[in-house]
Protein backbone atom coordinates (compact mmCIF):
# COMPACT_ATOMS: atom_id res chain seq x y z
CA UNK A 1 0.00 0.00 0.00
CA UNK A 2 2.70 2.51 0.92
CA UNK A 3 5.14 1.14 -1.64
CA UNK A 4 3.06 2.10 -4.66
CA UNK A 5 2.38 5.65 -3.52
CA UNK A 6 5.94 6.31 -2.43
CA UNK A 7 7.41 5.02 -5.66
CA UNK A 8 5.17 7.28 -7.73
CA UNK A 9 5.70 10.46 -5.75
CA UNK A 10 7.42 13.13 -7.80
CA UNK A 11 7.81 16.72 -6.82
CA UNK A 12 7.48 19.27 -9.61
CA UNK A 13 8.23 16.88 -12.46
CA UNK A 14 4.61 16.37 -13.47
CA UNK A 15 3.80 19.99 -14.30
CA UNK A 16 3.86 19.48 -18.06
CA UNK A 17 4.44 22.59 -20.16
CA UNK A 18 3.25 25.05 -17.51
CA UNK A 19 6.83 25.73 -16.40
CA UNK A 20 8.11 25.89 -19.95
CA UNK A 21 6.16 28.98 -21.03
CA UNK A 22 7.59 31.38 -18.41
CA UNK A 23 11.06 30.06 -19.17
CA UNK A 24 10.60 30.75 -22.91
CA UNK A 25 9.31 34.25 -22.20
CA UNK A 26 12.29 34.92 -19.94
CA UNK A 27 14.70 33.66 -22.60
CA UNK A 28 13.05 35.87 -25.25
CA UNK A 29 13.36 38.94 -23.01
CA UNK A 30 17.01 38.08 -22.32
CA UNK A 31 17.82 37.72 -26.03
CA UNK A 32 16.09 41.02 -26.87
CA UNK A 33 17.90 42.83 -24.03
CA UNK A 34 21.29 41.48 -25.13
CA UNK A 35 20.58 42.41 -28.76
CA UNK A 36 19.58 45.93 -27.67
CA UNK A 37 22.73 46.43 -25.62
CA UNK A 38 24.81 44.99 -28.48
CA UNK A 39 23.35 47.64 -30.79
CA UNK A 40 23.98 50.42 -28.24
CA UNK A 41 27.61 49.33 -27.94
CA UNK A 42 28.13 49.23 -31.71
CA UNK A 43 26.45 52.62 -32.17
CA UNK A 44 28.93 54.03 -29.66
CA UNK A 45 31.87 52.53 -31.59
CA UNK A 46 32.56 49.73 -29.11
CA UNK A 47 32.61 46.00 -29.89
CA UNK A 48 29.12 44.54 -29.57
CA UNK A 49 30.39 41.21 -28.28
CA UNK A 50 31.67 43.07 -25.22
CA UNK A 51 28.13 42.89 -23.83
CA UNK A 52 28.63 39.18 -23.22
CA UNK A 53 31.87 39.48 -21.23
CA UNK A 54 31.42 40.23 -17.51
CA UNK A 55 33.34 43.20 -16.09
CA UNK A 56 34.58 44.09 -19.59
CA UNK A 57 31.04 45.22 -20.44
CA UNK A 58 31.13 47.59 -17.45
CA UNK A 59 34.47 48.95 -18.70
CA UNK A 60 32.91 49.56 -22.13
CA UNK A 61 29.92 51.26 -20.54
CA UNK A 62 32.36 53.57 -18.73
CA UNK A 63 33.90 54.43 -22.11
CA UNK A 64 30.47 55.08 -23.65
CA UNK A 65 29.50 57.28 -20.69
CA UNK A 66 32.93 58.94 -20.93
CA UNK A 67 33.74 58.13 -17.33
CA UNK A 68 37.19 57.03 -16.11
CA UNK A 69 38.02 53.33 -16.27
CA UNK A 70 38.58 53.13 -12.51
CA UNK A 71 34.79 53.48 -12.07
CA UNK A 72 34.65 49.73 -12.76
CA UNK A 73 36.03 49.26 -9.24
CA UNK A 74 33.10 51.22 -7.82
CA UNK A 75 30.74 48.52 -9.08
CA UNK A 76 32.21 46.17 -6.48
CA UNK A 77 31.36 48.49 -3.55
CA UNK A 78 27.88 47.82 -2.10
CA UNK A 79 25.40 50.71 -2.32
CA UNK A 80 27.94 52.82 -4.23
CA UNK A 81 27.42 50.50 -7.20
CA UNK A 82 23.73 51.47 -7.35
CA UNK A 83 24.54 55.16 -7.45
CA UNK A 84 27.27 54.68 -10.04
CA UNK A 85 24.95 52.56 -12.21
CA UNK A 86 22.32 55.32 -12.21
CA UNK A 87 24.88 58.04 -12.99
CA UNK A 88 26.39 56.01 -15.84
CA UNK A 89 22.96 55.17 -17.26
CA UNK A 90 21.97 58.85 -17.27
CA UNK A 91 25.31 59.73 -18.93
CA UNK A 92 24.79 57.08 -21.60
CA UNK A 93 21.28 58.38 -22.27
CA UNK A 94 22.56 61.95 -22.59
CA UNK A 95 25.30 60.90 -25.01
CA UNK A 96 22.55 59.46 -27.20
CA UNK A 97 20.52 62.66 -27.00
CA UNK A 98 18.02 61.37 -24.43
CA UNK A 99 17.02 62.93 -21.13
CA UNK A 100 17.45 62.02 -17.49
CA UNK A 101 14.16 60.11 -17.39
CA UNK A 102 15.35 57.83 -20.17
CA UNK A 103 18.60 57.33 -18.26
CA UNK A 104 16.64 56.26 -15.19
CA UNK A 105 14.80 53.81 -17.41
CA UNK A 106 18.14 52.41 -18.57
CA UNK A 107 19.19 51.98 -14.94
CA UNK A 108 16.02 50.39 -13.57
CA UNK A 109 14.30 48.85 -16.61
CA UNK A 110 17.27 48.18 -18.84
CA UNK A 111 15.68 45.12 -20.44
CA UNK A 112 13.13 47.51 -21.99
CA UNK A 113 15.12 50.71 -22.49
CA UNK A 114 18.34 49.28 -23.97
CA UNK A 115 16.47 47.66 -26.89
CA UNK A 116 14.53 50.90 -27.40
CA UNK A 117 17.79 52.86 -27.50
CA UNK A 118 19.58 50.27 -29.61
CA UNK A 119 16.90 49.83 -32.24
CA UNK A 120 15.81 53.47 -32.45
CA UNK A 121 17.33 56.12 -34.65
CA UNK A 122 19.30 57.62 -31.75
CA UNK A 123 22.92 58.29 -32.62
CA UNK A 124 25.87 58.43 -30.26
CA UNK A 125 27.07 62.00 -30.12
CA UNK A 126 30.01 61.63 -27.77
CA UNK A 127 29.27 64.94 -26.07
CA UNK A 128 26.10 65.11 -23.97
CA UNK A 129 25.65 68.84 -24.54
CA UNK A 130 26.07 68.58 -28.29
CA UNK A 131 23.27 66.05 -28.72
CA UNK A 132 20.88 66.91 -25.92
CA UNK A 133 20.59 70.69 -26.22
CA UNK A 134 21.82 71.80 -29.63
CA UNK A 135 19.11 72.31 -32.22
CA UNK A 136 19.41 70.65 -35.57
CA UNK A 137 21.27 72.82 -38.07
CA UNK A 138 19.06 74.51 -40.63
CA UNK A 139 20.25 74.72 -44.19
CA UNK A 140 19.48 77.88 -46.05
CA UNK A 141 18.76 77.26 -49.68
CA UNK A 142 18.58 80.10 -52.11
CA UNK A 143 16.82 79.87 -55.40
CA UNK A 144 19.12 80.62 -58.27
CA UNK A 145 18.38 83.93 -59.90
CA UNK A 146 19.37 85.21 -63.26
CA UNK A 147 20.04 88.73 -64.40
CA UNK A 148 16.69 88.78 -66.24
CA UNK A 149 14.80 88.26 -62.97
CA UNK A 150 16.66 91.17 -61.34
CA UNK A 151 15.77 93.46 -64.25
CA UNK A 152 12.08 92.49 -64.09
CA UNK A 153 11.98 93.24 -60.37
CA UNK A 154 13.42 96.75 -60.93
Amino acid sequence: MFESTLAQTTYGADTGSAGMIPMLVMMAVLVIAIAGMWRVFTKAGQPGWGVLVPIYNIFLMCKIAQRPAWWVILFFVPVVNLIVAVVMSVDIARHFGKGTGFGMGLAFLGFIFYPVLGFSGAQYGGSPTATATAPAPQQMTETPTTDDQHEEAA
